[in-house]
């Protein structure tokens, strides 16, 4: 019997992507399709728009392309009022982290314990969330407005029960402390006393959802491996320490990214408790970009300040997206 050798034919490239784009594959792309398209003009096409306005000589309501190079970026760092503004970025972004971290570790925690009525209290915890940061900065201005003549909000309580010698000016206050002002510093060096109300109306908002984050981190944790734990001996710190609190590195590393963005772009809180005074003290690059685009017209220099932004929030969220990848690729 002849014997009859058969060889598979090779398959073209067009042929491969017929096969390809048939059937649920097909509507599948045609599903993403607008989605991809939107995102590709509206998010990274503008993107690209800002960089190329932030190197041009728009600096008027005319339309001007001329390119100027970094121009634009080397008179923003010459500006003293720049380098205030990343000093109350800086400032706000170490003290809104820490204590959302933990004031929100702290809250699940006692929320974790199986307390009664664990359930109300948990909504009332993460309420603030539901507002808008609009809302929040609008209800605390008028506790920490001091007030001239008359006190008002907070100053008012400590007037009434006598404690006048609490009252402060808050968000009208001018100090910066320390207030060093170093030789290479366009800026003083310091804590902007006006950005610590700013800073507690963030946190009193955020803190419940870093509440929520860590609630469902320690629900996570199976009981046996806290069981093992007290069988060895360790007493309830000691288990959170060495075994609690390790588990929970995911959950905190993910509350950082979020509140570390939240914080970065900070805009309508500031713009409406403080507009940035007294002077510059409570002003935040959000708000320095807005006002050089559209109070004083200079577009190249605000979209300057958007581009580096941009850039201030991608060293913060890039490196995230690589641990998740890698993470998902070991599992």
């Amino acid at each position: 019997m002849q014997r009859v050798e058969t060889r598979a034919q090779p398959v073209s490239v067009a042929t491969r992507r017929s096969r390809w784009l048939t059937g649920d594959r097909l509507t599948a792309v045609l599903m993403l399709l607008p989605s991809i398209v939107a995102i590709a003009v509206f998010v990274y096409g503008f993107i690209a728009w800002t960089g190329y306005v932030s190197l041009s000589a728009w600096t008027s309501l005319k339309t001007d392309y001329s390119y100027v190079g970094f121009g634009n970026y080397a008179a923003i760092f010459k500006e003293p009022r720049f380098w205030s503004n990343v000093r109350n970025l800086v400032v706000f972004t170490s003290i809104f982290l820490v204590a959302c971290l933990v004031i929100g570790l702290g809250l699940a925690l006692m929320v974790d314990a199986r307390i009664r009525a664990e359930a109300f209290f948990r909504s009332v915890y993460i309420f603030p969330m539901a507002l808008s940061f609009i809302v929040t900065g609008v209800a605390w201005r008028w506790i920490f407005t001091p007030g001239d003549a008359d006190p008002t909000g907070l100053n008012l309580i400590f007037h009434n029960f006598g404690l006048d010698f609490l009252k402060g000016d808050w968000i009208a206050d001018k100090r910066v402390l320390p207030g060093w002002y170093p030789d290479w510093s366009r800026a003083r060096i310091g804590v902007p006393m006006a950005l610590i109300p700013v800073i507690i109306a963030a946190v009193w908002q955020m803190s419940g959802f870093t509440m929520a984050m860590y609630l469902a981190g320690l629900r996570a944790i199976p009981e046996d491996v806290k069981e093992a734990a007290r069988v060895d001996g360790c007493t309830e710190w000691q288990l959170f320490r060495n075994v609690t609190f390790p588990l929970l590195r995911p959950i905190t590393l993910s509350a950082v990214i979020i509140l570390g963005h939240i914080s970065l772009k900070i805009f309508d809180l500031v713009v409406t408790m403080t507009g940035g005074g007294p002077g510059n003290l409570t002003e935040v690059p959000g708000l320095l970009m807005y006002a050089l685009t559209f109070s004083q017209n200079n577009i190249a220099q605000g979209a300057a300040v958007a581009t580096m932004m941009l850039l201030l929030i991608s060293v913060l969220i890039v490196p995230y997206l690589i641990y998740n990848r890698r993470t998902e690729l070991d599992s």
